[in-house]
């Protein structure tokens, strides 16, 4: 794991120094950030290395920088990534710049605290999201919906919410597989239900629920077991850093909810 953990830190160090000039690395780069740092965890599960903590900080500043440069109208922007300013061109709509990233990018900035880019990321228009050309089930583009409205404290965001949980049922989706419905997208979704309920029993039940079905899909043959995507519940945990700092108390433990991601034991450690 070492020996892999060092290839993929080579492969993101390369990917950045492209990420201005190159295409094919922006869109690499988020992917390429996200993996260095759930492959960290599996030898550091509660995030108590700073060089694990810094992985997670970068693939956050990378989602977010990704969609400024998509969605600005400069020549460019100018973005912090691993401690040096980086700067972007304009890009416009990109295949990679889409509804999965956006929610990817989303829950990065949560998890790691960062208030301002949660609000750039919350002023994305869908319709741009749409422009990908990137295929989606329509519950998706509800479900951003309703964390942008949850972001700005609009009065709609029961509304959204509720779309996206009637579109994550067998008869309205197409394109998403059921398993991975059932374990994997849909459980955020119905934990921020309970969120927003703020019922602690419900919520602690729903988080239970959420990180069971989280390890029975990823352990349900080898190639998912081997497969880096499956060390953390990405979704799982960032609706358990809303509900952990609004006071609710977080009562599971869980290999998938890295303690000092949940309890943002890093603050301050990096200028962001």
């Amino acid at each position: 794991m070492a020996d892999g953990i060092a290839v993929l830190d080579e492969t993101a160090s390369w990917v950045l120094e492209r990420l201005e000039q190159s295409d094919i690395a922006r869109s690499q780069a988020l992917n390429a950030m996200l993996t260095l740092a759930k492959s960290r965890c599996a030898t550091d599960p509660q995030v108590t290395k700073f060089a694990t903590w810094e992985a997670w900080v970068t693939a956050m500043q990378v989602g977010s920088a990704l969609f400024a440069a998509a969605t600005t109208t400069e020549d460019g922007v100018s973005c912090r990534i691993r401690e040096e300013t980086r700067n972007l061109p304009a890009t416009g709509p990109q295949t990679h710049v889409n509804a999965g990233t956006w929610i990817t990018s989303f829950y990065l900035a949560v998890i790691c605290r960062e208030k301002e880019r949660l609000a750039e990321l919350a002023q994305v228009p869908v319709s741009f999201l749409r422009e990908s050309g990137a295929v989606f089930d329509e519950y998706i583009y509800a479900w951003v919906e309703t964390l942008q409205s949850f972001w700005f404290s609009r009065e709609d965001t029961w509304d959204k919410l509720v779309t996206a949980v009637d579109g994550t049922s067998p008869e309205a989706t197409q394109y998403a597989d059921s398993e991975l419905m059932l374990k994997i997208l849909y459980p955020p979704i119905i934990l921020f239900y309970r969120y927003l309920s703020r019922d602690a029993g419900q919520f602690g039940e729903a988080l239970t629920d959420a990180l069971k079905w989280h390890k029975e899909y990823w352990s349900a043959d080898e190639d998912r077991s081997t497969n880096s995507d499956g060390l953390v519940a990405l979704g799982t945990l960032a609706i358990a850093c809303l509900a952990r700092d609004a006071g609710m108390p977080i009562e599971v433990e869980s290999e998938y909810l890295p303690k000092e991601l949940l309890e943002f034991g890093w603050v301050g450690e990096i200028d962001t």
